[in-house]
């Protein structure tokens, strides 16, 4: 069998339990068909990059995959069919990455204080700055 990357995008609009009814949906076809879900992750209601079928925003669910390709062409067909998902994409993979993905691991970065490397606003001072050569007084000035 092989690793896949399946993530879709649901439509903004819906539950977030109508989501995961959907990812339980999706992961008894690959079941079905002979393969395992090893991780899903729901990445929640982003902001898509640009409008997709007039919606901004999504609901996104990523899996990883280990089924034979009938299972994908299987979970793929019912994803185009399926009203709720607006985008889906299945990426073939060596093997999964351990741990978070950097989608939730960005996110635990967003939700942490900002650093506060330069101090506070009180102790600045100005850089010293190099004095400039002056000009010769007499350069320029031939009359």
């Amino acid at each position: 069998m092989s690793l896949y990357e399946y993530t879709y995008i649901a439509r903004q609009d819906i539950q977030p339990q109508q989501v995961d009814a959907i990812t339980e949906q999706f992961t008894k076809i690959i079941d079905d068909n002979g393969g395992k879900v090893a991780k899903t992750e729901s990445w929640g209601l982003r902001t898509l990059a640009y409008r997709i079928k007039k919606y901004k925003k999504g609901h996104y669910v990523h899996l990883n995959v280990d089924a034979p390709h009938a299972a994908i062409a299987e979970l793929e067909r019912n994803s185009r069919l399926h009203e709720d998902v607006i985008r889906y994409m299945t990426i073939r993979v060596e093997e999964f990455e351990e741990g978070d993905s950097v989608v939730l691991k960005s996110r635990d970065r967003d939700s942490r204080p900002p650093r506060d490397d330069r101090g506070s606003r009180d102790s600045y001072k100005p850089r010293e700055s190099t004095p400039v050569a002056k000009k010769a007084d007499n350069e320029g000035d031939k009359s």
